[in-house]
């Protein structure tokens, strides 16, 4: 046997300490793998003594020693130990305090996203490892294993959390991400002027830290989306200006942004000059317009079929969206800028915007890839045109599917007095599988450009 359950046949705790003693006075004790769960519960109200010993020819056996009691509560769970309760007048402190946080949790996590998110990632694990740590006045915490002081914050109150800015681990100062060991005693350092900071994601362990912290990185986008909404109010009215909502839709997409919210948030942080922008007289050409319509179908197609984007090798959690300035596209090299309250901002490793970005704020820059990157094959899009004669799609389809057995992905072509202009979007390996197929489709007879859009 590896391992040993003893069950004590009272309920009377003391019997488990002198099985407890039994059970060492046979066999010897392994050191650091004692842990008396009786004495100090785990929040879900489990209780057993944990000790290895050295068994029969070596073996390490795991002893694990609990009451009736306890081992129905183990394996049946809270139902259990409500049940033992019936009768009783007072409710266990510790678990009605959990429960009550759980609900907390659900009730106040904002939308509807967040709370599925929660509810998908939240386990109850009876047997995960747990540190003990203690406040300057001798408070007990439950932390799971390689917890921060970040975590021990929130679990004392999600103020105190939120307005951390530093702690003393024994009394001495620690860095927020450091690794907290049982027996620590830690103390929180606050500030007012301290809010969330979005990099504590990548090391806090305790679900109510990570529920705090996006639930107020969301609520603090909501906060400068609408700060930044008010600026431009008060100044089209200032200007006397008004725009009807097709107006202002093509308006800020003429400034190369996706949707209203990251415009306005642009505004908030004063990236715009409102005047400057208010008073340009700039008319778009009709074909412009059909060319960026053809570049936006061709994103679309590109970047659904390219999969969720990794940010520091993880699946994105936050919100993001593509920078106009350089339109990135599977196949791409790309990185992230981390805005303020518009998430992260895509771009291309070689944009110029990019790289102005990282010489003045590098530490906003974060590793991007795309999630399917190392597949063999990735979306190219090529914008073609020419005589409208009778079969072209048919050949132009051809050419590429007899080329290497080229997948094609989508095809828009439109005509117009006997022309046809349109996008492929077509499945290559790499730059030379793409080059090679331009140059086939520009011998197809009345075919008069062929180039890959890069957005």
């Amino acid at each position: 046997l590896f391992a040993v359950r003893v069950v004590i046949d009272t309920d009377d705790m003391n019997d488990c300490y002198t099985a407890f003693g039994v059970i060492n006075g046979e066999y010897i004790p392994v050191p650091d793998r004692f842990k008396d769960y009786i004495a100090i519960p785990k929040a879900n109200n489990y209780q057993s003594i944990h000790t290895t010993v050295v068994g029969p020819g070596g073996t390490l056996v795991e002893v694990q020693i609990r009451t009736r009691k306890m081992h129905e509560i183990a394996e049946q769970g809270v139902a259990a130990h409500w049940r033992y309760k019936e009768g009783e007048n007072d409710v266990d402190r510790t678990i009605d305090q959990y429960v009550q946080w759980i609900r907390e949790i659900l009730d106040n996590s904002g939308n509807e996203d967040l709370r599925k998110s929660i509810i998908e990632n939240f386990k109850l694990d009876l047997y995960s490892d747990e540190i003990y740590v203690f406040t300057p006045k001798g408070d007990l915490k439950r932390l799971p294993v390689h917890s921060t002081p970040v975590d021990f914050a929130f679990a004392i109150h999600s103020k105190v959390g939120q307005t951390c800015i530093g702690a003393k681990v024994n009394k001495k100062i620690v860095p927020l991400d450091s690794r907290l060991r049982k027996g620590d005693q830690v103390e929180i350092i606050t500030s007012k002027n301290q809010t969330p900071n979005k990099n504590w994601l990548k090391f806090v362990q305790t679900r109510k830290a990570k529920v705090e912290i996006k639930k107020w990185l969301n609520q603090e986008e909501e906060r400068v989306v609408e700060r930044g909404k008010n600026v431009w109010e008060k100044r089209l009215k200032k200007e006397k200006r008004r725009f009807s909502e097709d107006e202002f839709r093509k308006f800020y997409r003429k400034l190369k942004f996706n949707n209203v919210r990251e415009f306005y948030a642009a505004v908030a942080d004063g990236g715009l000059d409102l005047g400057e922008i208010l008073a340009r007289k700039e008319e778009v050409k009709p074909e412009e317009i059909e060319t960026s319509r053809h570049v936006e179908r061709f994103q679309e197609v590109a970047r659904d079929s390219g999969g969720d984007l990794v940010v520091d090798g993880d699946a994105v959690d936050l919100q993001y969206y593509y920078a106009k300035c350089c339109n990135p596209v599977p196949g791409d090299e790309v990185a992230g800028f981390v805005t303020a309250g518009a998430g992260v901002a895509v771009h291309r490793k070689t944009c110029r915007n990019l790289i102005e970005i990282a010489k003045r704020e590098p530490e906003k820059i974060v590793s991007v890839a795309w999630a399917q990157a190392e597949r063999a094959a990735f979306v190219a899009g090529l914008a073609i045109s020419g005589e409208d004669n009778t079969g072209m799609l048919n050949e132009i389809a051809n050419t590429i599917v007899d080329y290497k057995n080229t997948n094609i992905k989508s095809i828009n072509i439109e005509s117009s007095d006997s022309l046809f202009e349109g996008v492929v979007a077509v499945y290559v390996r790499d730059l030379e599988h793409l080059s090679h197929l331009i140059e086939r489709l520009k011998k197809i007879k009345g075919v008069r450009a062929v180039a890959r859009m890069s957005g």
